[in-house]
C-alpha cells in the first residue's frame, strides 16, 4: 500500500476543454475553465501551484507541485451519474434520458396513478423559478410540481405545510420504481420540498433528497468496502451512488460546508477512501451561466487548498479531478462535453510532472483499486508507480 488514505475531490462540472467527440454532443468548442479565466481574472495562486491552469492546454510547468494531465470521458453522456461512474470504473454504453421539453404523457399518467395526486409544472427550470410561479397552487390544489434540469432528472417539488416531507420522500421512492423501464431511464428522482408565502418561496436544501439508479456493475467503492476500507462520501457522494459501497455517508448541503467536513475527515484516523463532490459549481452556476459566480466559487475553493495541503500526512495522496464540463459562456443551460483535470498531489512527492493524457476518467478507479490491492477496475489503466 503506497498511501494510506485517499481523497477525491470532484469539482461538478469543471471542464478544461473540448472532448474529440465534443461535436456530437452540440458541445464543439466548450472549455469551462478556459473561457472562465478568459472573461475573469482569476485569481487563484494556490491551485496554480499545483497546476490547475495548466491542464487548460497541457502546457509543461517544471515548477509544478503536483502531478497534473486531464482525463478523456469515454461513457455515453455528459451527466452526473455517467462521470462519477466512470471515475469509479464502470462503462456505460447507453445514456440516461432527459426530458428538455417535458415528460411525456404516460410518464405524468403513472406519477399520478402511484401517487394519488395531480401533477402540475412539466417543464425544464435551472432554478426556483418554478417554484415562485406554481407554489401557491400546488399549495392551494395539493398537487405535486413535476420539473426537470437539463440533467436526466425528474424532480418533484411541494410545500411542506401542504405534503409533509415524509409523504413527499414516499412518493419519490414510488416515483423511482415506476421510472426504471428502460424507456424512461431516469438517471435521478429529486425530493424539493419547499416552505415560504407566495413570492417568497424557498426551497428548503437540507431536506432534499435524491434517489439514483443504482450503478449497474460493481465500482472500486464496492471493492474497498468488501476489503474493509473506510469509503465515506461526502456531499451527493452518497446520492450519486445511491449509498452502494459506501460505508460513511456525511451530508452537506453547499460547496463550503463540504469543503469543511473533508477537511475535518482529514484529521481523523481511517484507512481508505474519501470521496467529496462540490456541487455549486454545477448547480449555482453552470447551469446558471453565471461566469463571475463561478470564477468566485474557484477563488473561494483556492483559499482553502492550503488547509487541505498542510492537513495531509506523508502517505496521503490527494486527487482532484471533475465529472463533466458545463462552460457558463455557452449557449443554453446543459453541461458540456469536455475533458477533466486530474491533479494528484502528495506531500511525498519528489519530482512532480505533466503526465500523459488519460484516455477514460476510470483512470482515477485505477489508481485507487491498484494502491489498496482490491479487484481491478472494469475500465481504467493504474499510473500508480509513476507517481514517485
Amino acid at each position: 500500500m503506497k498511501f494510506k488514505r485517499i481523497f477525491l475531490m470532484v469539482l461538478d462540472s469543471l471542464g478544461v476543454g473540448e472532448t474529440s467527440d465534443a461535436a456530437n454532443f452540440g458541445d464543439a468548442g466548450a472549455n469551462t475553465l478556459g473561457h472562465i479565466a478568459e472573461k475573469y481574472d482569476l485569481f487563484i495562486p494556490n491551485l496554480k501551484k499545483i497546476g490547475f491552469l495548466d491542464t487548460i492546454n497541457m502546457r509543461e510547468n517544471k515548477d509544478v507541485e503536483a502531478y497534473y494531465t486531464i482525463a478523456k470521458p469515454i461513457n455515453a453522456g455528459k451527466d452526473t451519474l455517467n462521470g462519477h461512474y466512470e471515475i469509479v470504473g464502470i462503462k456505460n454504453d447507453i445514456p440516461f434520458k432527459t426530458f428538455n421539453q417535458g415528460f411525456t404523457y404516460d410518464v405524468l399518467a403513472g406519477i399520478e396513478e402511484v401517487t394519488g395526486r395531480t401533477v402540475i409544472g412539466n417543464k425544464c427550470s435551472h432554478d426556483n423559478s418554478i417554484i415562485q410561479e406554481l407554489g401557491e397552487r400546488q399549495y392551494n390544489y395539493g398537487s405535486l410540481i413535476i420539473y426537470t434540469s437539463a440533467d436526466s432528472d425528474l424532480q418533484v417539488a411541494a410545500h411542506e405545510d401542504c405534503i409533509p416531507i415524509s409523504s413527499l420522500y414516499e412518493y419519490c421512492e414510488r416515483i423511482r420504481a415506476l421510472t426504471l423501464k428502460e424507456d424512461w431511464r431516469i438517471a435521478r428522482i429529486i425530493a424539493r420540498p419547499f416552505t415560504g408565502t407566495p413570492g417568497k418561496y424557498k426551497l428548503m436544501n437540507t431536506s432534499r433528497r435524491d434517489y439514483a439508479i443504482k450503478p449497474p456493475k460493481k465500482t472500486v467503492l464496492d471493492s474497498l468496502n468488501k476489503g474493509d476500507y473506510s469509503v465515506i462520501g461526502i456531499g451527493k457522494i452518497n446520492d450519486i451512488f445511491d449509498g452502494q459501497g459506501i460505508n460513511k455517508m456525511i451530508k452537506a448541503t453547499n460547496n463550503a460546508e463540504a469543503i469543511n467536513k473533508f477537511t475535518d475527515i482529514i484529521d481523523k484516523n481511517f484507512i481508505g477512501l474519501c470521496m467529496v463532490n462540490l456541487a455549486d459549481f454545477d448547480s449555482l452556476y453552470g447551469h446558471m451561466r453565471d461566469v463571475e459566480g463561478y470564477a468566485k466559487a474557484i477563488e473561494e475553493l483556492d483559499v482553502n487548498i492550503p488547509i487541505i495541503i498542510n492537513k495531509l500526512e506523508l502517505d496521503d495522496l490527494l486527487i482532484i479531478t471533475a465529472d463533466h464540463g458545463n462552460d457558463p459562456t455557452f449557449p443554453g443551460n446543459d453541461h458540456t462535453r469536455e475533458n477533466v483535470p486530474v491533479i494528484l498531489y502528495s506531500r511525498n512527492f519528489k519530482q512532480p510532472k505533466r503526465l500523459e493524457q488519460f484516455d477514460t476518467l476510470a483512470n482515477i478507479g485505477a489508481i485507487i483499486a491498484d494502491n489498496f490491492d482490491v479487484e481491478e477496475t472494469e475500465i481504467g489503466k493504474s499510473i500508480l508507480e509513476e507517481l514517485e
